[in-house]
């Protein structure tokens, strides 16, 4: 971690800092939350929210709704939720939480009936 010393210096290296950090803090201004390169995909679900996905879980289950929350885990709450086996309908669910270490993909174009 850089010290106070090179933070608030006046060299080549002070500059850098000052102009990352302040590129760090517009980003975090103009969309809400700043996510690192590395968490790009959840960058994608943020934009999403309140937007119809479709979540195929590892036990091949799928759920369709809106998704109203995600969190850096990729734990998913959908609204509206219907559970599909298969290609059959098989429950209507009002809001669902899904554990996002049990997703195996998430669809955020808009579901195929």
């Amino acid at each position: 971690m850089p010290s106070a010393q090179v933070l608030g210096g006046k060299g080549i290296e002070g500059n850098v800092e000052k102009a990352f950090i302040r590129n760090q803090l517009m980003s975090v201004k103009s969309v809400g939350i700043c996510l690192e390169p590395s968490r790009k995909p959840l960058n994608l679900l943020v934009k999403k929210l309140n937007g119809e996905v479709s979540i195929r879980l590892k036990n091949d289950v799928e759920y369709r709704g809106k998704m109203i929350e995600c969190d850096s885990h990729m734990n998913i709450i959908l609204e509206g939720a219907t559970e599909y086996k298969g290609s059959s309908l098989t429950a209507n669910f009002g809001n669902v939480i899904l554990r996002g270490s049990n997703v195996l993909y998430i669809c955020v174009d808009k579901p195929r009936e």
